[in-house]
């Protein structure tokens, strides 16, 4: 299933979204320009790479799980990733504030690569992607706007079929995804591909953080 947009507006401008994806296209389109050698080197360089913050940890290693939550292994890898931050970043950040929200997807997006490591901590391979940190945008918008209609492309063999679904079919059909996906992963060994445990984990610290700043906002209010 692919989102394609919300019938949920927003009040303010989401210029900290915008800034995300504008910087994760301007990395990536400098990671595209290099030869493949070169591009090669910049994503071990910057990727995450579990291995090296078990065995190796130093400021310059622990730096990579910010570095990697900017680079991307494709067009559609790149794609994928800012259309789902655009469709459910802007409301997240409108709703818990511009400042906030660049805390938020920061933390996400630190919760999914250690959840990776704890997962896969022997992984020689560098893990790339805005995908962990969207994933605790996922989760959060889960618990705010569960009723919220997404436009979603559903394909179905060769005929390809777009409906409005409840946001909470959408997310916990996704979530459901990542976490069978990440259960069959278990034991395979050092594969690449896709870090399922990564978008677990940024998930449910969205939906962690998101529900305790509403429990904050009740006690203030009652």
């Amino acid at each position: 299933m692919i989102p394609i947009h919300d019938d949920n507006p927003t009040r303010t401008v989401p210029f900290v979204t915008v800034t995300l994806i504008v910087l994760n296209v301007a990395v990536f389109l400098y990671e595209f320009s290099l030869p493949k050698q070169y591009a090669e080197a910049f994503i071990a360089a910057h990727g995450m790479i579990p291995d090296h913050i078990t065995r190796e940890p130093s400021a310059p290693i622990y730096a990579t799980i910010f570095s990697s939550m900017f680079l991307h292994g494709g067009w559609l890898h790149l794609i994928g990733n800012m259309l789902y931050l655009w469709i459910f970043g802007n409301n997240i950040e409108d709703s818990v504030g511009h400042f906030k929200f660049i805390v938020f997807y920061l933390l996400a997006g630190i919760a999914a690569s250690l959840t990776h490591v704890v997962v896969d901590p022997r992984s020689a391979i560098p893990a790339v992607g805005a995908s962990g940190a969207i994933s605790g945008v996922l989760g959060a918008y889960l618990l705010l706007f569960p009723r919220a209609r997404v436009l979603t492309i559903i394909p179905l063999w060769i005929f390809i079929r777009s409906i409005y679904l409840p946001a909470w079919v959408l997310l916990l059909f996704w979530f459901g995804l990542q976490l069978f996906s990440g259960v069959a992963s278990l034991g395979v060994g050092d594969q690449g591909g896709v870090a399922w445990w990564a978008h677990v984990g940024g998930f449910i610290l969205g939906a962690v953080l998101v529900a305790g700043e509403r429990a904050k906002l009740r006690r203030a209010t009652a």
